[in-house]
């Protein structure tokens, strides 16, 4: 196995001539597989814009013909068996992955010793909480650590409930199958939505939202960061007003 690993994803710009003429098109361009792992930790926690985003909407922009896996992934069981995945699986893709440092060390970001042990790599993470899904009427996608602070402001919004949040810990290739079933698992929702941390010109949008509309047969509405020519603020403060204000309209929109 051959990592590479930046010390914050968006360092990953300087690779870009090499991720686009040997990692996404190598084998389409030369018939030349690949394995290679990058992880290009990616996360807005108020570090400014060089320390934020590893440019997630330009993978998945190259993203065709199953050319690699691109993932966030937001537990140590998921990120154990998805390189465990990579190594024993018959044919080799590239794999990318965007999981934050801060998730190293966040209490809420544990496994199980089953989880590892009885488990395998899970595309989608259907909602955990949910005793009875018949009571839901809104779904909220995401992907990657704004997970856990979605769970903190369901509980504030006092939708714990009604509110189910569904995890993409892989967006390509996406699992189609597992996302039509958990749609519907949930046959009350009446409003579908996508949340991200991310500018809304950039992250998973404008990517996985036909997707998910295609596949759940309705609109889906968005919650996140404004169009913004820089991806992140370089002002703390700014920061928090904003990450609060996109986690209060994922239960509003």
């Amino acid at each position: 196995m051959c990592i590479w690993e930046a010390q914050f994803g968006d360092f990953a710009n300087g690779a870009q001539i090499i991720i686009d003429q040997f990692i996404a098109s190598a084998e389409a361009k030369w018939r030349r597989p690949s394995s290679i792992v990058m992880l290009l930790p990616h996360g807005y926690e108020g570090q400014g814009p060089e320390h934020s985003s590893a440019r997630l909407e330009r993978f998945l922009q190259l993203c065709a013909e199953d050319n690699m896996q691109v993932c966030n992934i937001t537990t140590p069981a998921q990120y154990f068996h998805v390189l465990r995945r990579q190594i024993h699986r018959g044919y080799r893709k590239p794999l990318i992955i965007m999981s934050p440092k801060s998730l190293l060390r966040s209490e809420d970001a544990a496994s199980r010793v089953e989880d590892f042990t009885n488990a395998r790599f899970e595309e989608i993470l259907d909602d955990p909480t949910i005793k009875d899904p018949k009571k839901v009427n809104r779904v909220v996608f995401c992907s990657g650590k704004v997970y856990y602070d979605l769970v903190r402001g369901r509980e504030e919004a006092k939708q714990t409930a009604t509110t189910a949040i569904i995890r993409f810990e892989q967006m390509y290739p996406l699992h189609s199958e597992r996302l039509k079933a958990l749609a519907k698992r949930y046959p009350g929702t009446k409003r579908y939505v996508w949340c991200q941390e991310e500018p809304q010109n950039m992250g998973a949008w404008n990517f996985i939202a036909p997707r998910i509309a295609g596949l759940v047969g309705s609109l889906i509405g968005y919650a996140g960061r404004e169009e913004s020519a820089s991806t992140a603020t370089g002002s703390s403060g700014k920061h928090k007003e904003q990450q609060a204000a996109l986690i209060k309209q994922a239960f509003e929109v």
